[in-house]
C-alpha cells in the first residue's frame, strides 16, 4: 500500500483519490485550510491550478523534499485559451522541479480529464495516464498506483517530455471548452 497527499480537493484531486483507493491504497485530500503537517503520503500530488502552484510550493516546501510530487497542471491561459504561460524551452514541471530540488517530480494526470479518470474509460478504451520523469522509481511506484486503481500507466520518458504531454492537455482542454470534444472524453492510448 502507497499513501498519497493529494494537494487539492476539487474534481481533480476527488478523481486521482477515488483511482488510489480503489487501489487500496491511503489517500489525505489536502483542501486550503490544510498545513504542511498534513502532508504525510510517500506521493504527494499536486492537483491544483497552474497559478496555485507557486503559493503551495512555498507554503508547503518542508514537507516536501524527499517525496514524490506529481504536478498535473496544465499551464494555459484560461482567460483566453490561446497559449501555455510556460517558456517554449520549459514546462510547469521543469518550475517545480526547480523550486523543489530535493523532491522526485513526475508530471502525470494532466491529459486526462476527471470523468475518464473516475470512469476508467474513455470510449471504449481503459484509460491511461502518462507520466514523465527523471526517477524510475518514482515512476514505478506511482505507476503501481495507476494501474492498481484500474487504469493503464504508460512512461512518457524523462521530466523534459512534460513539455510535450502539457502541449496535449492543452489540445485537449481547448477542444472540450470549444465543445469538439466532451469534457467526458479525451485521448486514448492503443497498445
Amino acid at each position: 500500500m502507497t499513501t498519497l497527499s493529494i494537494i487539492g480537493d476539487g474534481t481533480m484531486g476527488a478523481a486521482i483519490a477515488e483511482v488510489a483507493r480503489r487501489g487500496g491504497h491511503d489517500v489525505t485530500l489536502i483542501g486550503r485550510d490544510g498545513t504542511a503537517a498534513d502532508i504525510t503520503g510517500e506521493i504527494v500530488v499536486l492537483a491544483l491550478p497552474y497559478p496555485a502552484l507557486s503559493d503551495v510550493i512555498t507554503t508547503y516546501a518542508p514537507a516536501l523534499e524527499g517525496k514524490v510530487v506529481v504536478d498535473i497542471t496544465n499551464p494555459l491561459d484560461f482567460d483566453t485559451f490561446d497559449s501555455l504561460q510556460v517558456p517554449a524551452d520549459s514546462s510547469a514541471a521543469a518550475e517545480v522541479a526547480d523550486a523543489l530540488p530535493n523532491a522526485r517530480v513526475l508530471k502525470a494526470f494532466n491529459t486526462t480529464f476527471a470523468a475518464a479518470l473516475s470512469s476508467g474509460r474513455i470510449g471504449d478504451q481503459t484509460t491511461t495516464v502518462l507520466i514523465a520523469g527523471d526517477d524510475a522509481d518514482a515512476k514505478s511506484a506511482l505507476a503501481d498506483v495507476v494501474t492498481s486503481g484500474g487504469l493503464n500507466a504508460i512512461d512518457a520518458g524523462a521530466l523534459k517530455r512534460a513539455r510535450e504531454l502539457e502541449a496535449v492537455g492543452f489540445l485537449q482542454l481547448t477542444l472540450a471548452a470549444a465543445e469538439r470534444i466532451g469534457w467526458t472524453g479525451g485521448f486514448a492510448t492503443v497498445r
